[in-house]
């Protein structure tokens, strides 16, 4: 029987996780799944025939470590997914320029390194708005994001001590996101499974569950969708999963990120997608990729 790790936070007290939807369908397929921490020492991952990384929400706070843990695994003889080097890539946004270089719709954004108020007054002059949402460049569960107004002293000073030192980068609030919310599309082995409507609460722009966010099914439109297949074309690697995010914008919808190391898939929205996610994995493993 193929073994499979799914790689978590230590503690997920708090966070929203629906990872274990799919354990049905892996069982069916033939397929024993096993959550382990990143963080765990001395894990024989040649244990595994897969590790996934999966909930490993505060992998931010200490990258170097996590990107370790990811080596170790990839050294093993367990498959990773995603692989390595896409999670490299994903790790730190400044991957926003190469999808925008090729060709792909992204929200406008500016990279600085410890960002100072006079960064920020730029940005305001740059996207000629009132708002700007500024955050680092290596962040997870919207962790050190701020919304700031033009007008708000305070908090630009605020926002120049939290990430001083730090990359980070800064993008117009865009007022849908408050109003409409955010997209996520989800592909599994390069095939469309499900989308999901994300809306923030009232005088809130975080659209995470754990800040509040509601979430809902949704059929997506054509544009948006044509949108996030030219974005899953421009991502590297070869992917058991990924997610893009969008907004709707004056010109259609633009991307404010692509999500392939540890995004919530939310399979509790679609009672199918946990069924596509163990096939395609199922598919990688060598398991039975339908269920008997």
């Amino acid at each position: 029987m193929p073994r499979v790790a799914y790689l978590s936070m230590d503690r997920l007290d708090g966070f929203f996780v629906y990872d274990a939807l799919t354990h049905e369908p892996l069982a069916a397929r033939g397929i024993e799944v096993e959550t382990i921490p990143w963080r765990r020492p001395d894990v024989d991952w040649d244990r595994f025939d897969a590790v996934v990384i999966r909930s490993t929400w505060d992998y931010q706070d200490d990258p170097e470590a996590f990107l370790a843990s990811l080596r170790r695994i990839d050294a093993s003889g367990a498959e990773l997914f995603n692989p390595l080097e896409a999670v490299r890539w994903n790790l730190d946004k400044h991957y926003l320029r190469d999808l925008r270089e090729a060709g792909v719709a992204v929200v406008d954004t500016r990279f600085v390194t410890s960002p100072g108020e006079t960064d920020l007054d730029r940005a305001f002059r740059r996207f000629g708005t009132t708002e700007i949402v500024v955050k680092p460049t290596v962040s997870a569960n919207a962790d050190h994001t701020y919304r700031v107004h033009v007008d708000d002293a305070s908090a630009m000073r605020a926002v120049t001590a939290a990430l001083r030192g730090r990359d980070a980068m800064i993008q117009p609030f865009l007022p849908a996101i408050a109003t409409e919310g955010e997209f996520s599309l989800f592909y599994f082995d390069d095939a469309y499974s499900h989308s999901v409507l994300k809306t923030p609460v009232e005088g809130d722009f975080r659209v995470q569950e754990e800040h509040g966010g509601r979430l809902a099914a949704v059929e997506p439109e054509p544009a948006l969708r044509a949108a996030a297949d030219r974005a899953r074309t421009a991502l590297p690697g070869d992917l058991l999963y990924a997610r893009v995010d969008f907004v709707r914008t004056g010109g259609g919808f633009e991307l404010m990120e692509a999500e392939l190391i540890e995004p919530s898939l939310y399979f509790e929205l679609d009672e199918r997608s946990a069924g596509r996610f163990a096939a395609a994995l199922a598919r990688r493993i060598g398991g039975t990729s339908s269920a008997p």
